[in-house]
This record gives C-alpha cells, sequence and structure tokens, in this order.
C-alpha cells in the first residue's frame, strides 16, 4: 500500500467531518426558536382591556349624544363637536410625488414600507383598501391577515404600518419619508 496515496483519501475525510459538525452546530444555532408566548398573551390581554375601555367611552359618547335633547345649548353644541367624524383629509398626489419622487397613487398601501403586491392583496381581501382602513387596525389583526398568506409572510413585521399608513392618510409625506429612511425594512 502507498503511503502517500493514503493521505489523499485521508485528509479530505477528516476535513468534510470537520465541516460537517461544525455546520451543523451553526446550522443548529440558528434555528433555536425564543417563546414569546407569555408575552403575546400579555400583550393579547392588555389589548383586550383597552378595547374594553374604547367600547365603554364608544358608549358613553352615545349615550351622550342621545341625552342632547334634555341639555342646554352650550352643551349640546360640544357633544355634537365631540360625537362629529374627523374631517375627511383630502389627498394632495402633487406633494406626494415631490417627496416620495414618483407618482403615488391614492390608498396605495404599497407605499408603506414593508408592503408590497402581494401582501395589499391580502390587506385587500380583509376589506382594508385605504391607508385610513390601515391605520385604525391593531397590529394584531395585520398579523392576522398576513397568516391568512401562509408561512412565507409571516416573516414580516406589521408593527409600524398602521403608524406609516396614518402618516400617508394624513398626507405627512415628509415625516413618512424621514421615518422610513431611519428604519430599516419599516421595522421600529
Amino acid at each position: 500500500m502507498d503511503f502517500d496515496n493514503i493521505w489523499c483519501w485521508l485528509i479530505p475525510l477528516l476535513v468534510g467531518a470537520v465541516c460537517a459538525i461544525i455546520g451543523y452546530y451553526w446550522g443548529k444555532s440558528k434555528h433555536e426558536v425564543t417563546d414569546n408566548t407569555a408575552e403575546v398573551k400579555s400583550l393579547q390581554d392588555s389589548n383586550a382591556q383597552l378595547q374594553k375601555d374604547l367600547d365603554a367611552c364608544h358608549k358613553k359618547l352615545a349615550d351622550a349624544v342621545a341625552d342632547l335633547d334634555s341639555t342646554p345649548e352650550t352643551e349640546k353644541n360640544m357633544v355634537s363637536a365631540i360625537a362629529q367624524e374627523p374631517p375627511v383629509i383630502a389627498f394632495d398626489a402633487n406633494a406626494a410625488k415631490a417627496a416620495f419622487g414618483k407618482r403615488v397613487k391614492q390608498d396605495d398601501l404599497k407605499i408603506v414600507e414593508g408592503i408590497g403586491p402581494k401582501i395589499e392583496g391580502l390587506f385587500h381581501n380583509f376589506g382594508i383598501k385605504t391607508w385610513k382602513a390601515l391605520s385604525e387596525v391593531s397590529v394584531a389583526k395585520c398579523q392576522e391577515v398576513l397568516n391568512s398568506g401562509g408561512d412565507r409572510y409571516r416573516i414580516h413585521d406589521p408593527a409600524s404600518w398602521p403608524m406609516q399608513a396614518k402618516m400617508a392618510y394624513e398626507g405627512k409625506w415628509k415625516e413618512l419619508i424621514k421615518w422610513q429612511d431611519e428604519h430599516k425594512a419599516g421595522k421600529f
């Protein structure tokens, strides 16, 4: 048996075995999953409590509007002003174009950092078709929309999407561009 011939086979086998072991442990460390169920549960409970408080406020407001007939005129005017819907904000395409450097269509959800055509389609399937509608949606609802698209959409982080949509709805184009430039991929 030739001694040089053994080393030609032994060295690549040893290098391959070492690389396989290193690759195994490296891959295993990247796929460790942290358990955030307690934090998620806490946030869901907090969200539920806030929703109850909001519903109670809406009920109080509705009761106040219903009682307008028995109140003095000044109080009627105050309650009426509070109960009115906020005015619709007009879309200024020229201001949006000036900020983004391209033409922006009204209620184009893709203007929000992190939303592309397919995710926009998912939101449309849930009836969320405007910046105003997206700005009023909870982050949990955004995640539900993403989950409906399957595993490939779960990696997205929708935490900032309602806030970005609100800036777009209110026509705060410079602030939106600045925020998007400062935050990588729309993440806080």
